[in-house]
């Protein structure tokens, strides 16, 4: 092991997280390695929304940012995968390019992926007017014609947040059936003004690259059904967590409804000691701003543990 490949902190992935992350330590002189594998979760949309003063800038255009602030302060950033990781002594973390990097201390910002219903022409157009998140795209496309496909009956729920966007939300269940929605969820529905359609979704109906309807299966010989004019479908996907470095490392996780992430404190430290989470790594609902903090917090705190642990050690010696 070369000193070239020994860093007091790798950070496992380059999205917001833990390019925050990075910054911080970078900034407190500590020698920080970033392994990106450029594939952040928004990459698809075109623009997010939310985060103060970055108010619509480009994903792209705002992590290449990231990327030159944090090589001011000597941090350096490898495009690459982290295969493996394990502990002797220090961190080992391996790379897909077959390369071995050590660490005292590991931050894991490997995101989540999200994973799309089958549904024909729904990828193609996901980030543009296939969107899952109203708070980062309901007012772009507020007062347009609203589709919903449910997911599962929790599906509802996106269904209610969305019609303070747009009066005129149509609520596809797809292959949820109306007996699985409560009364409750019924009756919200109905006063939000939320129209209930029952039936299988089975592809969207584009115009001039624009998204025009929402088609349905229908029971005639060549297999047409009812088509819904739509301009917008909102869709969650199911939550993928990219966390097989932290069970790889014995990281004690937690069962959601949208899958399971490690167990942390308020500073992102994990069940296994020296080993922090951040961003959607750690939880789902992490949008851009809560990545950038939660980036920050581990940055700093592991900072201070080091500068501790050094000092401890010095006056043993």
């Amino acid at each position: 092991m070369t000193q070239k490949d020994s860093y007091e902190v790798v950070v496992v992935g380059g999205g917001t997280a833990g390019l925050s992350a990075a910054l911080v330590l970078g900034r407190a002189r500590r020698r920080t390695l970033v392994v990106d594998a450029g594939e952040p979760r928004n990459a698809p949309a075109a623009h997010m929304q939310g985060y103060l003063s970055r108010d619509g800038m480009s994903p792209a255009d705002f992590l290449a940012v990231g990327r030159e602030e944090i090589a001011r302060y000597g941090v350096e950033l490898v495009q690459d995968r982290a295969v493996d990781v394990g502990k002797e002594g220090d961190f080992a973390v391996v790379l897909a390019s077959g390369r071995t990097v050590r660490a005292r201390r590991l931050v894991i910002a490997t995101g989540l992926k999200d994973e799309l219903p089958k549904v024909e022409g729904l990828a193609e157009r996901f980030g543009r007017d296939v969107l899952h998140c109203p708070y980062c795209h309901g007012w772009e496309v507020r007062d347009q014609a609203f589709g919903v496909l449910a997911t599962t009956p929790m599906s509802v729920h996106q269904a209610l947040i969305v019609s303070q966007w747009s009066k005129d939300v149509t609520f596809f269940l797809h292959k949820v059936t109306e007996e699985e929605l409560s009364d409750d969820d019924l009756r919200r529905l109905a006063a939000a003004g939320v129209k209930v359609v029952p039936g299988e979704v089975t592809g969207l109906v584009t115009e001039d690259d624009r998204l025009t309807g929402v088609r349905l299966a229908g029971g005639t010989p060549s297999g047409g059904g009812t088509t819904h004019h739509r301009e917008v479908l909102f869709v969650a996907p199911r939550a993928v967590p990219q966390t097989d470095l932290l069970r790889h490392l014995g990281a004690e996780l937690r069962e959601t409804p949208f899958g399971a992430y490690p167990v942390v404190d308020e500073t992102g430290l994990t069940t296994v000691p020296g080993v922090w989470s951040a961003g959607n790594a750690m939880g789902f609902a992490e949008q851009v701003v809560n990545a950038a903090a939660g980036g920050y917090r581990a940055g700093a705190t592991i900072n201070g543990e080091l500068l501790m642990a050094d000092l401890d050690a010095a006056v043993r010696v």
